[in-house]
């Protein structure tokens, strides 16, 4: 929400204070240029593979984003591969054209890209070097950030593996869009990769306190019990029979409580809030999960909050709004993913706040 006042003249003026059509108009102008200073309405989405949505699911998700009009959509899960021949070195800021397959699925997406609404929007790729996983970012291009980085150290020309980070660095504060690993099922391999990813994201967060954070993505982990419309069901989620060693690391990937209490120790030491969460109190069995299992099978009607944003407290007092937009075990408002979109939505900043500022 924004406030403006007409400025009154000084005591003596001959002149009243009115609203003439050309001071509308500079005022008009005025506000546009406030406006324009950064980003305000934000959508994270988890696409499942963005090549199928723009093939399968476009005009819908086109409608959603020109109704919704955000200043920047976040994407995880684009599941489009790097530049670069087999056996070569790859670009995962470009898409792969060196096969006629990959030069068609690049025009596909491209062509559905350069027509509104998209054609607003500057978009940047982390890609992985095979159909997974992978990022990209969308900024509208009279928003643009001052840097843009892709991996957590903020190392120019670096990305994590798989594509896993977008970091854009604006005037006031920074956007992070995350693809978590899964935990996976098993000690080998997946739950030390989850560690060390936690681990790693707590130290950016405390390293980055200069700035506000917004944080969003597909984080895979519901934070608490009503994050998750059966917690009895995924807490004794097993597969193939398998039990791990640790209790805390038994359940459904995502729903562990070895995650759980690894995330709200970021959002404890970093200061940071969980938007949807801090707006709605309550548990919501229609529109308060983000991820839905299959509509067909023992998964129907189990659904996750996993994607999120994540803010700094210093921005609590902007926050206008949150919301989820898909519903139901049918996986309306889905776009054929199966995570919904999630916006977020901040007032302007004050005036001549730096976004560095602590609250008294």
């Amino acid at each position: 929400m924004k406030r403006f006042f007409q400025p009154v003249e000084k005591d003596g003026s001959s002149k009243k204070p009115s609203l003439s059509p050309s001071k509308k108009d500079d005022k008009n102008k005025e506000t546009q240029r406030v406006e324009k200073n950064e980003p305000l309405k934000f959508v994270t989405w988890n696409a499942n593979s963005f090549l199928l949505r723009v093939k399968n699911n476009w005009p819908e998700f086109i409608k959603f984003v020109t109704s919704l009009d955000p200043d920047v959509i976040a994407i995880q899960e684009v599941r489009m591969p790097a530049a670069g021949s087999k056996g070569a070195p790859k670009n995962p800021g470009e898409l792969k054209d060196d096969t006629s397959s990959s030069r068609e699925e690049k025009q596909i997406l491209l062509r559905a890209l350069a027509r509104a609404p998209f054609g607003n929007y500057r978009v940047w790729w982390s890609l992985a070097d095979s159909k997974y996983a992978g990022t990209a970012l969308f900024v509208k291009k009279c928003f643009q950030p001052k840097r843009v980085f892709f991996n957590l150290d903020k190392t120019a020309n670096k990305h994590e593996v798989d594509g896993r980070v977008i970091l854009a660095e604006f005037e006031t504060f920074r956007l992070l869009n995350t693809y978590a690993p899964n935990n996976g099922w098993k000690e080998e391999n997946s739950f030390q990769r989850r560690r060390k990813w936690d681990k790693r994201i707590l130290e950016f967060v405390l390293q980055s306190s200069d700035k506000p954070l917004i944080w969003c993505g597909d984080l895979n982990v519901s934070h608490e019990e009503i994050d998750v419309s059966h917690p009895e069901f995924f807490s004794a989620a097993k597969l193939d029979g398998y039990i791990p060693p640790n209790k805390e690391d038994c359940g459904q990937p995502g729903f562990t409580l070895a995650e759980r209490k690894r995330f709200g120790s970021i959002l404890k030491e970093g200061k940071l809030l969980d938007v949807y969460r801090f707006l709605h109190k309550d548990k919501d069995m229609l529109t308060g999960f983000s991820w839905s299992g299959n509509p067909i099978g023992k998964h129907r009607g189990k659904r996750m909050r996993i994607d999120y944003f994540i803010v700094s407290e210093k921005l609590k007092d902007r926050i206008v709004k949150c919301e989820m937009h898909g519903q139901g075990i049918e996986l309306e408002g889905f776009y054929g993913s199966d995570h919904c979109p999630v916006s977020l939505e901040l007032s302007q900043a004050s005036p001549g706040s730096k976004g560095t500022e602590e609250r008294a």
